[in-house]
């Protein structure tokens, strides 16, 4: 099996443990992006994935960041080179009542500039058996949209299975379209979507009562909401929808269910204390998920993997969930006494 991923990876620059913003004169420097982040998971996981984006040539940043990919056994060959800037995202962590921050500095960055014709899709999809987006690059920037639009026809043009983490994201949809209006035509060309609700909500505008907040998932509801979504998707496959139970920053609960149709799946429920970094906990799910539906027989194993691996990602630092497959089955297996290993 080989995967690809296609979005933006940005240069993330947080301030120290806990520190806000330029409390001091230091800041860590790391990269992030959705999709990479699904594919340094795969990667990590033994799979075969490559990673396409836009970066600007010659300049030191991309060099970096290809190293980093590279490092982690991601394919970065795909990689097409434009004009524009290295995006940037900030982040500020949270804890307790205090909610982590991300601030975002990525207009005209190299893949916001890019446009339809900008990517050859016969060399990006050579070899490629699952393709994977989210909703963040068609949120970026018009000609963003239209080449998001052109890469998962392009892909179903060629066969290839295509997983979308819708990801709404309300700070980056400003140039003019409400995220639905996009977001509705790229759900007609998606075998497998990823989601939370406000995703479902916001993204596609399905609807139905489900309360988050009531720390426990609704199996009626969840499932109806599914339904719903894959009533109106006929070629979709199945929905994976993540429940997210915030009691604080750095207290969650966390589970999900899929629902492939045929049956409806629920995961086991973490309950998730002292979170040390929760940015990248979905596409860790994502990463999880797609390894999980390749691996497993059963598509109850694949949701327990990936539950298992976006919990375990809330103990790692940066956008990049750093564990193999052993860590995760061994939580699958009920062991998360987090007692040291000898």
């Amino acid at each position: 099996m080989k995967f690809l991923t296609f979005g933006e990876i940005m240069l993330r620059l947080k301030g120290l443990g806990m520190e806000r913003l330029l409390t001091n004169h230091y800041l860590e420097a790391t990269f992030g992006g959705g999709e990479a982040n699904v594919a340094v998971s795969l990667a990590n996981y033994g799979q075969d994935v490559a990673y396409l984006t836009v970066l600007p040539d010659n300049h030191p940043i991309t060099e970096a960041c290809v190293r980093e990919l590279r490092g982690f056994g991601v394919d970065t060959s795909r990689i097409v080179s434009g004009p524009g800037r290295f995006g940037v995202y900030y982040v500020e962590g949270g804890a307790n009542q205090l909610p982590s921050k991300v601030v975002y500095d990525r207009a005209y960055s190299a893949i916001a500039l890019a446009k339809p014709g900008d990517i050859d899709w016969d060399k990006a999809f050579a070899g490629v058996d699952w393709f994977h987006i989210t909703g963040i690059t068609p949120a970026i920037s018009a000609s963003a949209k239209d080449l998001s639009l052109e890469s998962v026809k392009e892909a179903k043009k060629r066969g290839i299975t295509v997983s979308c983490d819708l990801n709404y994201r309300k700070n980056l949809w400003k140039y003019g379209v409400k995220a639905a209006e996009v977001m509705r035509e790229l759900a007609e060309y998606v075998d497998v979507a990823i989601a939370n609700e406000e995703d479902v909500q916001k993204s596609l505008e399905i609807t139905t009562d489900v309360v988050v907040e009531s720390g426990e998932l609704d199996r009626a509801k969840y499932k109806a909401l599914g339904d719903k979504v894959l009533a109106a998707y006929p070629n979709m496959k199945m929905i994976a929808i993540t429940l997210r139970e915030s009691h604080s920053a750095d207290w969650n609960g966390w589970a999900a269910c899929l629902n492939d149709r045929e049956n409806f799946y629920e995961s086991k429920r973490y309950e998730i204390r002292d979170i040390v970094d929760r940015v990248g906990g979905g596409d860790s799910f994502a990463g999880g998920l797609l390894y999980g539906l390749n691996a497993y027989e059963s598509r109850q194993q694949a949701l327990e993997f990936a539950v298992a691996a976006s919990c375990l990602k809330h103990s790692i630092p940066g956008d990049f969930n750093r564990m193999s497959i052993g860590d995760v089955e061994k939580l699958m297996g009920g062991d998360g006494t987090g007692r040291v290993q000898r």
